[in-house]
């Protein structure tokens, strides 16, 4: 019997590998190795044997059926578990389940209803302000909107001066995440991310002190009163820590999606036009409700476009702690596995011509994105599908709902609007628009 063999690839230069490669562009990385090799290959990257996987069977058995092999907690590079803690995020096996079932009615069913009106009210704000500012670049805006609402939501907490403190110090953090080399000193990125993180820290330990004196309406006195099947809560740390991912994953991707709505509408004004349509026909039966919410089909085949064309995210790590095999390959525990989300939502099998915008892509027609489970995965997938997609929809659908209702925006010229994608995907320069009411 001949002995399993290694995926294809090379392992680049010693010590580095292929990681600068890799950094300066990882979807045009992966897409040319995956021309080359197929949906499995080797590589090295910030410093260790890597298996990178591709497309919608590779990506199944990574986030579902065979989600055994892997772990997230050492799949992620250091930076992560350092500036996220000890958080969902980096949960693995019954410790993930116990706390995501915590974290659950926080984000879903009658939590929902109870946060519309209050997304509603923090719009329709920024939308007074943008109308009097009229020209601003959108990216930081919907960042400042988008953390507004996790803020309020999340946490209960609605100072402005406060929420734009502590919107900073989030970015701060998230220029971190990605350093390659991760130097702890107060000049360098990871090193103001340090410091920022210890600042975020320090607003959330007192945040929760207050809702456990005081409950509120908001996800983090839900959780500080949720218990388990045992009866047990979760400690002072754990709720920090949780904390600290809910406003982090509520606010960068959401932000990057709703930007990317923006400059593709304006660049489609076919698109945007049968999107104001389907919204004034919904408003002229009355203002924008719940209910409403579920009456938006083409709004939602835009936002499936843009999750599909501009994923917020490129790919996921996981750790290998159990040898497995894939298409004839084997892959060794103790090595790190990627799967690239990017490059899966490009598959021309999949998505013909991909780099064209077409929500008509998601029409019942076609659902290009049903011939293959696991083919359209911005939220992930299976078991551990990000647990505030509902969440994340309800909002974009919001704010996008109030834009196409009673707003016009252009693209001001003289700009580069071309993809940025660390730390989150974005336009080189935010999208800086003309903005004005309909």
């Amino acid at each position: 019997m001949k002995p399993a063999q290694l995926p294809p690839g090379k392992s680049g230069l010693p010590i580095l590998g292929e990681t600068l490669n890799f950094v300066a562009d990882p979807y045009s990385f992966v897409k040319k190795r995956y021309q080359q090799y197929g949906s499995i290959f080797k590589t090295n990257i910030l410093g260790r044997p890597t298996v990178v996987m591709v497309g919608p069977e590779a990506i199944e058995f990574v986030l579902s059926s065979h989600m055994e092999c892997f772990s997230w907690r050492e799949g992620w590079p250091e930076n992560f578990k350092v500036l996220l803690g000890e958080s969902l995020f980096l949960q693995d096996g019954e410790e993930h389940r116990k706390n995501r079932r915590l974290m659950m009615p926080a984000l879903h069913g009658p939590a929902l209803v109870n946060y519309v009106a209050t997304m509603e009210d923090i719009t329709r704000v920024y939308l007074k302000k943008w109308k009097a500012q009229q020209e601003f670049t959108w990216f930081y805006e919907f960042k400042q909107l988008t953390f507004d609402i996790a803020s309020q939501l999340l946490l209960g907490t609605s100072n402005g001066s406060e929420s734009a403190r502590l919107s900073q110090l989030f970015t701060n953090l998230t220029n971190g995440l990605f350093t390659i080399n991760p130097l702890p000193l107060p000049f360098t990125t990871f090193g103001k991310a340090l410091a920022a993180r210890n600042q975020i820290l320090e607003h959330l330990t007192q945040v929760i002190k207050q809702r456990q004196q005081n409950p509120t309406k908001d996800a983090i006195s839900l959780l500080i009163q949720s218990k388990d099947e045992d009866g047990n809560s979760m400690s002072e740390r754990e709720l920090i820590a949780q904390a600290v991912l809910l406003l982090f994953a509520g606010h960068e991707t959401t932000t990057s999606m709703l930007t990317w709505l923006c400059l593709e509408l304006a660049r489609h004004p076919e698109v945007k036009e049968r999107a104001v349509k389907e919204q004034m026909q919904l408003a002229s039966k009355g203002a924008l409700s719940l209910e409403q919410l579920g009456q938006m089909p083409y709004l939602e085949q835009v936002l499936l476009e843009i999750e599909r064309l501009h994923s917020p995210v490129g790919g996921g790590f996981r750790g290998v702690i159990k040898d497995f095999e894939f298409k004839g390959f084997h892959v060794p525990a103790g090595w790190q596995l990627l799967y690239s989300i990017y490059v899966t939502h490009s598959l021309e099998e999949i998505y013909p011509q991909p780099e064209v915008f077409d929500p008509d892509r998601f029409s019942p027609q076609r659902q290009e994105n049903r011939q293959y489970p696991f083919s359209l995965i911005g939220f992930g997938g299976g078991p551990r599908i990000c647990i505030g997609i509902a969440f994340a929809k309800m909002e974009m659908k919001i704010i996008a709902a109030h834009l196409l209702r009673s707003y016009d925006w252009e693209i001001l010229p003289h700009q580069s609007l071309a993809t940025v994608r660390v730390p989150t995907n974005q336009p080189k320069d935010g999208l800086r628009v003309r903005f004005q009411p309909r």
